[in-house]
């Protein structure tokens, strides 16, 4: 069985969708729970997640590593399903999680889509379906065994910003990954508020910047002084 955890801070506007699309598309006999980490909101996101049934941990450090680490923590099941609060899921993507464990995989996501119709947010999800570490986020989810992610030492803490994108470098060294062909659906919200090409441009610059070595503070203060209503 899975479980499935969501990290959250100030995610009123969009919990409840989340939870109701897991409760949907899913099937309670193979979700054994939802465990929602909250980093400290100031709004209704723990009232609007617990009247959904998830469990609610108020995790004692904010930053969606911390918190991932935290749920994983108390989590009762041998896989681990980590999902944005601000997601749509495909159907049936838990019987699609356990046919890849089936198959061998230890790892993996699914392809993403956005909420909103725009040719180049669909370009840039096309590259979502290649074996490419650039194309590969939060934003699809990550699904692991946890078996592996105790052996990889889980997510980094020091990561404020591309804790996914590190946790997955690391899973593909020794284990197997695997892209999901259907499709998660997650919010524009943000390159709607910064401008679609803008906030595209932000994270190019961003992946680059974090390749080439620029540390985690330098990576927070370029994002908190690019895009509006940073969470970071």
């Amino acid at each position: 069985m899975i479980s499935i955890i969501i990290p959250t801070f100030n995610e009123e506007e969009c919990i409840t969708n989340t939870i109701k699309s897991i409760r949907l598309n899913g099937d309670d006999n193979l979700i054994k729970e939802i465990i929602v980490v909250d980093g400290g909101s100031t709004d209704k996101t723990i009232e609007k997640a617990s009247d959904c049934g998830a469990r609610i941990i108020v995790s004692q450090k904010k930053g969606r590593a911390a918190q991932m680490n935290e749920g994983a923590a108390s989590a009762s099941e041998n896989i681990f399903y980590f999902l944005h609060a601000d997601s749509q899921l495909p159907d049936h993507f838990d019987k699609d999680i356990l046919n890849a464990v089936n198959n061998g995989y230890d790892s993996g996501c699914f392809r993403l889509a956005f909420d909103h119709n725009h040719w180049f947010l669909k370009f840039n999800c096309w590259f979502t379906r290649f074996d490419l570490n650039a194309f590969h986020y939060g934003d699809q989810s990550l699904f692991i065994k946890r078996d592996v992610f105790n052996k990889i030492n889980r997510f980094n803490e020091s990561y404020i910003v591309f804790e996914d994108l590190d946790i997955i470098r690391r899973i593909k060294t020794h284990y197997r990954f695997k892209i999901i062909k259907n499709e998660i659906i997650t919010s524009a919200r943000k390159y709607i508020e910064n401008g679609i090409f803008k906030m595209q441009f932000i994270f190019y610059k961003m992946y680059i910047l974090e390749k080439f070595g620029l540390s985690q503070q330098k990576l927070v203060s370029i994002l908190r002084k690019s895009i509006k209503q940073c969470k970071v």
